[in-house]
């Protein structure tokens, strides 16, 4: 009996318009019109039953999110060109050495760092190699497999989660809400800095629970053998041996470049209000800069760019396809209808009610479609106005979009990443759920928890 296969992303958004086209020949019509008091009242009109038009709706979809496309492909770019370099992992390598074999500084020190880069520029991928450098770190040091996961895999995902920076999941989510990009940051911030003291907390005691114990003790779980220990581990002497060289000096100035963008970054859209081609031209500036400290010459700066935007590829044309969702229902005069329909299922529940269901939705759908970039295009043009009409804010709507996006990418079996770093690790799939369930359900709850305020409080640029 064959196992069953989730289809592509792209069948699965293909059948979503389908069915967005048969919803136009049986749903009724309506809209909402604004009175001159500025509220809103829904009226009955007709639908308008959509066929062909499923083929336009994905041109119109293309048109309508070109920004969003054109910024995708220009930063994956930049991006590709800026690893091609090598100075971030070797910064990193060279990080690891330079902390020594002091062992809670070494993995507090780590899972800072990931959770950093997850929060600032989306680290996911990337965490796959460092896990095979990572968890033979980690068990030469008396810890096992789960420790070395912990503290690249999980602190990147709980930096993605929390991210303040990352153009990936909040620029593109604000892009598609109409919101200033990197908007509210100040209360992004605090998520971040929460949610990752509470993992360098769960990681030092799980440190010290492994030190304690025969054998590694996996969250919430009695102690068993550890996974994945190879008997010579060849990334280990990598990070650890004289192999590692120092930082050369272009490496060390594309760090700095690196750094100056970042915090070009911060300052452009919080005090001159940079938007989608500010920030494009940004980091297409930057990872240019960086070839050149590099020493690449044009072919390659060029070959390295379009390398990196064909790898990125995938994403921005998921945001044209599944913005054709949005065109089909617009056009079919039935968006407002479902909108009408989730504002009355949610009737009573008020904000707080409001903002658990757009969490639990994502939450859900993540296991379906992880792809956060698929997610957004489908789910932001739908939950932004209902946000307006729940009282809800944008910049909430799309925190539980970065949260339920997050928190279940370390357990979804769908998610590529995932199922790479379990490989790097030798963990069986099943292990893992069994060890981390309990923390990923724990961190659904903080999530919600600090999804409140956003409901209940006055709160900078929310």
């Amino acid at each position: 009996m064959s196992r069953f296969k989730l289809p592509n992303t792209y069948v699965i958004i293909a059948a979503i318009i389908i069915l967005s086209a048969v919803m136009t020949w049986f749903v009724p019509g309506g809209q909402y019109v604004k009175a001159d008091d500025g509220s809103l009242t829904y009226e009955a009109v007709n639908s308008v039953p959509q066929t062909w038009q499923v083929f336009t709706a994905i041109y119109h979809g293309f048109v309508k999110q070109a920004g969003i496309i054109i910024f995708i492909l220009v930063v994956g770019g930049a991006f590709w060109l800026l690893n091609a370099t090598g100075a971030v992992e070797a910064g990193i390598k060279r990080f690891i050495v330079r902390i020594g074999n002091r062992d809670i500084l070494v993995l507090v020190a780590l899972t800072i760092l990931f959770s950093l880069a997850g929060a600032v520029f989306g680290m996911s991928e990337e965490t796959i190699p460092f896990v095979g450098i990572v968890v033979p770190l980690a068990i030469s040091m008396g810890y096992d497999a789960f420790m070395g996961m912990l503290v690249v895999y999980v602190a990147s995902n709980v930096g993605f989660s929390s991210a303040f920076l990352n153009p990936f999941t909040v620029g593109i989510a604000q892009g598609m809400a109409d919101l200033p990009l990197f908007s509210g940051m100040g209360y992004r911030l605090f998520c971040w800095a929460l949610l990752t003291l509470l993992l360098v907390v769960f990681v030092v005691i799980y440190a010290r629970t492994l030190r304690q114990a025969q054998g590694p003790k996996p969250f919430g779980e009695p102690a068993e053998p550890p996974f994945g220990e190879p008997a010579e581990p060849p990334a280990l002497r990598q990070a650890q041996g004289p192999e590692v060289e120092p930082l050369t000096r272009r490496q060390t100035w594309i760090l700095i470049v690196l750094l100056l963008t970042v915090v070009a970054l911060i300052v452009g859209v919080t005090c001159f209000e940079w938007y989608m081609p500010e920030i494009t031209g940004l980091f297409l500036a930057m990872g240019i800069i960086c070839a050149i400290i590099a020493g690449f010459d044009s072919d390659r700066t060029v070959k390295e760019l379009m390398t990196g935007a064909k790898d990125i590829l995938s994403a921005a044309l998921v945001v044209g396809f599944a913005s054709g969702i949005i065109v089909i229902l617009q056009d079919g005069k039935v968006v407002d209808s479902v909108l009408h329909a989730m504002q009355e299922g949610l009737e009573g529940g008020g904000k707080l009610g409001s903002l658990s269901a757009m969490y639990g939705i994502q939450s859900v759908i993540n296991f379906i479609i992880p792809s956060a970039t698929a997610k957004a295009a489908i789910t932001i043009p739908i939950m932004a106005p209902f946000a307006d009409m729940t009282g809800v804010s944008r910049q909430a709507m799309v925190l539980a979009f970065q949260f339920g996006d997050g928190f279940t990418n370390m357990i979804t079996p769908t998610s590529g990443v995932l199922v790479a770093a379990l490989a790097m690790a030798r963990i069986p799939y099943s292990k893992w759920v069994r060890w981390i369930w309990k923390m990923v359900l724990a961190l659904l709850v903080i999530g919600l928890l600090l999804l409140l305020p956003t409901a209940l409080f006055q709160i900078a640029g929310f």
